[in-house]
C-alpha cells in the first residue's frame, strides 16, 4: 500500500477517534471500509503503535468501555499534527485527482499570495532546528528596503496565512526573533551547535496569540460581538482555540477569548468591517475607534 493510503487510514482512525465518543474496534472497521478500507484487529494496533511512534499521538484502549481515546497529556502538539494532517490530505488527494486526469487543474483555483516563494528553505530549517544547529542567512526587511546578515539559533517553524516563518533567538538575547523564509537568501546550516534553553518554549508563548507578534503580557479576556450572519462563519471557523460563546441568538453571537492582544488581532478585528464589535476590554475597543476615525479622515 502506498504511503499516501497509509496516511488516509491514520487519519480515518483519528478523525473516528477524535469524536470522544470512545468508539469499539467494530466502529473504527466499520467506518473504515466506508473509505474502502477493510483492516484487521492486528492492523489496527499496528497502525495505533505507528501514530504514537511516528507523530507522537497516543491513541489509548479503554477496557471498562470498550473504546478507544486520545490520551491528549501523553501525546505531543496534537493541534499541530491535526494541522499537519489536513495539510498532507489535501494534497494527496490532488495528487490522486491529479493522476486520473490533468483536466482537474481547469477546475481547481489556488490562491496566487506567493506562499510556496522560499519553500525550499523549508527541509534546511527543519533540519537544523531538529539538530540545534546554528544558521546564518540574508533577511529583506519591508520596513527599511535592506537586506541583513543574521546568524540565529533556530527553534520554531511556524506557518501564518500561507507563509512559513522561522522563530528563533539572536545573540545572547531570550527574546525570539521572527524571519520569513520567503525573504531568506544564502541560507547556511553551520557545523556550530547550541544548548536549546529549557525554560524557553516558543510553541507556548504563541498558544495565546494570534498571529506571529507574541509578548510576555498577561492573558486577557476579550470579549466581541458579532452580527448573527458573520456569526455564522465564526462559529464554523473559530478565531482561537480558546473562543467560548457567551451569546447566540436573532440579534448577536457574542463570543469571548483568552488571549494576549497584539498587531495581528487588530488586523482581524479591522478586517470584519461593520459585522463586529469589541465589547471588552475598553482599552481595546478604544484603540480599534482610534484606528477607524484615522482610517475614515483619509477619505
Amino acid at each position: 500500500m502506498s504511503k499516501h493510503k497509509t496516511i488516509r487510514r491514520y487519519t480515518l482512525i483519528i478523525e473516528k477517534v477524535k469524536g470522544n465518543t470512545l468508539p469499539s474496534f467494530e466502529d473504527i472497521s466499520n467506518y473504515l471500509v466506508n473509505y474502502e478500507f477493510d483492516i484487521s484487529n492486528r492492523t489496527l494496533q499496528r497502525d495505533l503503535k505507528q501514530i504514537r511512534n511516528e507523530f507522537g499521538l497516543a491513541i489509548e484502549y479503554n477496557r471498562i468501555k470498550n473504546g478507544y481515546f486520545i490520551d491528549y497529556e501523553s501525546s505531543i502538539n496534537v493541534e499541530s499534527f491535526f494541522r499537519f494532517l489536513e495539510i498532507v490530505n489535501t494534497a494527496n488527494l490532488l495528487t490522486e485527482s491529479l493522476a486520473q486526469s490533468k483536466e482537474i487543474l481547469n477546475y481547481i483555483s489556488f490562491d496566487k499570495g506567493g506562499g510556496l516563494k522560499g519553500i525550499d528553505n523549508l527541509p534546511i530549517l527543519l533540519q537544523a532546528t531538529k539538530e540545534n544547529r546554528h544558521i546564518t542567512f540574508n533577511h529583506y526587511n519591508y520596513h527599511t528596503n535592506t537586506s541583513k546578515k543574521y546568524t540565529i539559533k533556530p527553534y520554531l517553524l511556524k506557518e501564518y496565512q500561507n507563509i512559513w516563518y522561522v522563530i528563533g533567538l539572536f545573540g545572547d538575547s531570550d527574546e525570539f526573533r521572527t524571519f520569513g523564509i520567503d525573504r531568506i537568501q544564502n541560507l547556511e546550516i553551520t557545523s556550530s551547535l547550541f544548548k536549546p534553553k529549557t525554560n524557553l518554549h516558543p510553541i507556548e508563548m504563541f498558544d495565546n496569540t494570534i498571529g506571529l507578534v507574541y509578548s510576555l503580557n498577561n492573558v486577557q479576556k476579550v470579549v466581541l460581538s458579532f452580527t448573527p450572519t458573520q456569526g455564522r462563519y465564526i462559529k464554523n471557523l473559530p478565531l482561537h482555540h480558546s473562543q467560548t460563546i457567551l451569546i447566540d441568538n436573532d440579534i448577536e453571537l457574542k463570543i469571548a477569548l483568552n488571549i494576549i492582544p497584539n498587531y495581528e488581532f487588530n488586523q482581524l478585528i479591522l478586517k470584519h468591517g461593520s459585522t463586529i464589535k469589541v465589547i471588552e476590554p475598553e482599552w481595546l475597543a478604544n484603540e480599534i475607534k482610534g484606528i477607524l476615525k484615522e482610517t475614515l479622515s483619509k477619505y
